[in-house]
């Protein structure tokens, strides 16, 4: 059986699509400290961006890396709540989850770092 809101069309569906993200993204902040954490490093590495030497699309990898970042936050945390949500028990398919789930953000974070890494090197050594 499908779900009910999947009826909605049109602009109804888009406006309601941008209340149920908001709402996503108010209970990561709410309930993730990871999220919240790096919400803190957005805050300063997304003004930060905007001011390295470094080109447009330079600029445009330093913020998109951050919003990566965030992006795989969001869907590892998704990831946990729905493991948790069927069974708090310990399992090793629960745990291979949250285990894969975090190793996805960590390679973002090894992205994040590698790109403003690379870029400050390029803009910072000319």
């Amino acid at each position: 059986m499908e779900s009910p809101y999947k009826g909605k069309r049109g602009l109804k569906r888009l406006w309601n699509a941008l209340f149920y993200s908001w709402a996503g993204l108010q209970a990561a902040y709410k309930n993730e400290d990871a999220f919240r954490q790096e919400v803190m490093l957005a805050v300063i590495l997304i003004p930060l961006a905007c001011f390295v030497p470094a080109s447009a699309i330079g600029k445009v990898l330093l913020i998109g890396s951050v919003l990566l970042l965030l992006i795989v936050e969001l869907l590892n945390s998704a990831i946990e709540a729905t493991v948790d949500r069927i069974s708090l028990e310990n399992h090793s398919l629960a745990k291979r989850a949250k285990d894969i789930g975090s190793a996805a953000v960590l390679l973002t974070l090894f992205n994040l770092a590698l790109v403003w890494g690379m870029i400050l090197y390029e803009g910072l050594g000319r």
